[in-house]
């Protein structure tokens, strides 16, 4: 099963309010995810102003679940703060994607806030691998 687009940016948007407030720079991050994945300015808009509970996140592929927590740990970096409690949600959220807690301090090591610097997903992929739960 292929994770909704808006199910992904709703999990985004979740994260990027967990501090209660979305930054410029994280609202410039998720209208560039949507725009790239088809979504229009005006339903990324909507998904801003009414995010909606998470979902069932256990049907995903495991590439689906590492892009997924890749977007998420760079969501979190995004404003250039990292709050415990983006820290706490990304933790939750990588549990949820079959990961330990601690995948996401690893991780958040090698990604950067700027998306135009990228990652080396290979690498990234094989030490998330490490962390994913028995």
């Amino acid at each position: 099963m292929n994770l909704n687009k808006k199910n992904e940016l709703n999990i985004l948007i979740n994260l990027a309010s967990s501090d209660s407030t979305i930054g410029d720079r994280e609202s410039k991050l998720i209208h560039l995810i949507g725009k790239a994945n088809g979504i229009s300015r005006e339903e990324v808009q909507q998904l801003i102003e009414n995010p909606q509970p998470i979902t069932q996140l256990s049907a995903m592929t495991s590439d689906e679940k590492f892009e997924h927590l890749y977007y998420l740990i760079q969501m979190m970096k995004m404003d250039g703060q990292v709050f415990k409690s983006e820290i706490l949600f990304c933790e939750n959220i990588a549990e949820k994607l079959g990961y330990k807690k601690s995948v996401v301090g690893e991780l958040s090591a090698h990604i950067y806030s700027d998306p135009s610097i990228t990652s080396d997903r290979d690498m990234l992929r094989k030490k998330a691998e490490k962390f994913i739960k028995s």
